[in-house]
């Protein structure tokens, strides 16, 4: 593992909407339709600007991301991705993907921080230590190329997150 990794990825406890970076990332299904969990939350504390943003794009395909401004947030980004269909279940691809290209949108727009909550282990229901596995992967991978990126956060919601996804980056240095 790179040495500068362990200093470019943060893991907190804490509340995602109140970050204060570039991108915050909405964990999202593929209409971009905020409804409960983390994506009413975003909506909630950043106003209704941001969905009227996703509507304007409309539906994207499984696996991506897309990029809306972050209304009344700290943050100024928020960076939606798609791991599942309205209603739907997130799949180890459909998140490895959507993650992936959420980094590439980051980088893509000269961002430099960017802020990940456990994406899918919410409303749909995806095991949260497959989704530390899988989000540490790709971020360490991000930074391994050549990217804008110089801080990654992944902000848990409580403690028992906080642990998993410390115990999944102390396996993987």
């Amino acid at each position: 593992m790179n040495k500068a990794l362990p200093e470019k990825i943060v893991i907190q406890q804490g509340d995602l909407t109140d970050m204060d970076t570039d991108a915050i990332v909405n964990a999202t299904n593929n209409d971009l339709q905020m409804g409960a969990g983390v994506a009413g939350a975003i909506r909630r504390k950043g106003g209704e600007e941001i969905q009227r943003e996703c509507d304007a794009i409309g539906s994207i395909p499984l696996g991506y991301a897309a990029i809306t401004g972050g209304g009344k947030l700290k943050a100024r980004h928020v960076i939606h991705a798609a791991s599942m269909q309205l209603g739907g279940r997130t799949t180890p691809a459909n998140l490895r993907n959507s993650i992936a290209h959420s980094l590439r949108i980051a980088a893509e727009r000269g961002l430099k921080t960017i802020a990940f909550p456990a994406v899918g282990t919410g409303i749909a229901g995806f095991p949260i230590e497959e989704c530390a596995s899988i989000l540490l992967h790709e971020a360490a991978q991000h930074l391994k190329t050549e990217t804008s990126l110089e801080k990654i956060y992944f902000v848990l919601f409580d403690d028992r997150a906080c642990d998993i996804f410390t115990r999944a980056w102390k396996r993987m240095e």
